[in-house]
């Protein structure tokens, strides 16, 4: 590895540009092979538009989060006012199911005493 100072050095000692281009194409050819991962480093500017996609990413995902909750409490609301449609009708139709057995059962149960008071009759 050059040091800055055999850098300079070798620079201002060079005969001509082209001597001074190969010693900065050298200096840097080093850099690489010394650092191989410089490439991949992100800059405060790559990182501060990263973090700019990801805020706008999330405000997209939660729009879309609020938008999913609100249709889902939609469907919820339309459920449960079905629910309470079936429930009524059920309790409907179980009145009119009483009203029914009602119907049958009095004049049974009379003619079921009329028989028993008969049968003591004829006792």
């Amino acid at each position: 590895m050059m040091s800055s100072v055999a850098l300079y050095e070798a620079l201002t000692t060079a005969p001509d540009d082209r001597t001074r281009a190969r010693v900065i194409a050298e200096a840097f050819e080093r850099l690489e092979e010394r650092y191989p991962h410089l490439p991949d480093l992100a800059t405060q500017g790559h990182v501060r538009e990263a973090e700019l996609r990801l805020q706008k990413e999330i405000e997209q995902v939660r729009a879309k989060l609020t938008m999913d909750i609100e249709q889902v409490r939609a469907q919820i609301e339309q459920v449960r006012s079905e629910l309470r449609q079936s429930e009524l009708r059920l309790q409907k139709e179980i009145a009119q199911v009483k009203v029914s057995l009602l119907q049958w059962l009095v004049p049974l149960m009379f003619a079921q005493v009329a028989a028993i008071a008969a049968l003591v009759k004829l006792l």
